[in-house]
């Protein structure tokens, strides 16, 4: 055990939890959904979840504490978010594959280190720095700089989501938007480095070109951190499993795990 965890263990939180398995057990790993800063369970429900239980694999989202129906958690912070990944995996029925989207694919990065999962996804993946940073502030710099000063992150309809979504479903969406703990909101301005992951899981990266909040260059260089290129969906906005095009990602995460002997 890490000496700062026991010595300030993170505080307990309840966590939302929400799934949907298969009708027939098959004998494949659990998924669990780890949504990015402001989204919370709801954002996999929508999709993803059914499609994955449709096809095989007990399919498992969470939201972080401060998001969706979890506790608030006003000064949560990303070792907190990373307690929380680990806590839920360590739960479910067998060693789980992590997913995680935006910034939850760098709590996803940070969990790998915690929690022996048996293979990782991370869907376009906000890993911080100063150019991600950089890239949001020009096209979003009324929505992106109060975080800077502690105040909230508001993601435009634009960064978010494709011109094929319509109008409705993209403002029901941008409504159910929470926010971050300011603390893990800072944490992504210095992209802490993430330990090495326990067991060297598979690891898949995707997004894509046109994603207006992660730059195509930062989705090469998550991936080459995995040794891997990332797998690209052109025209897809960052939240790639609320856009009209959901059902092409999910698939090919699904048919990836279906070839990795790791998840056989």
């Amino acid at each position: 055990m890490r000496g700062r965890e026991w010595s300030r263990p993170v505080r307990p939180a309840r966590r939302e939890v929400v799934s949907a398995v298969p009708e027939l057990e098959q004998g494949r790993p659990p998924l669990l959904f780890v949504p990015g800063f402001g989204h919370g369970a709801w954002a996999f429900a929508e999709h993803w979840l059914g499609h994955a239980a449709s096809r095989g694999f007990p399919a498992y989202a969470m939201s972080l504490r401060g998001h969706g129906g979890s506790e608030p958690a006003p000064e949560a912070t990303l070792r907190a978010y990373t307690h929380d990944v680990a806590q839920v995996a360590a739960g479910l029925p067998r060693q789980a594959v992590l997913v995680g989207h935006g910034a939850g694919a760098l709590v996803v990065a940070h969990a790998l280190a915690r929690y022996p999962a048996r293979g990782a996804v991370l869907v376009a993946p906000v890993f911080g720095g100063w150019k991600v940073f950089g890239a949001a502030l020009r096209r979003n710099p009324a929505g992106t700089l109060p975080a800077v000063f502690g105040g909230p992150l508001r993601l435009s309809r634009g960064q978010l989501f494709s011109r094929e979504l319509p109008d409705e479903e993209a403002r029901r969406y941008v409504g159910r938007l929470g926010r971050a703990g300011r603390r893990a909101q800072w944490s992504l301005l210095g992209e802490p480095a993430a330990e090495p992951s326990v067991g060297s899981p598979p690891v898949l990266v995707l997004g894509s070109p046109d994603d207006r909040v992660v730059p195509a260059s930062t989705l090469t260089r998550v991936a080459r951190r995995y040794g891997s290129a990332p797998l690209l969906f052109p025209g897809m906005g960052h939240d790639m499993m609320l856009d009209v095009r959901w059902a092409e990602p999910i698939d090919a995460i699904l048919d990836w795990l279906e070839k990795e002997p790791v998840a056989r």
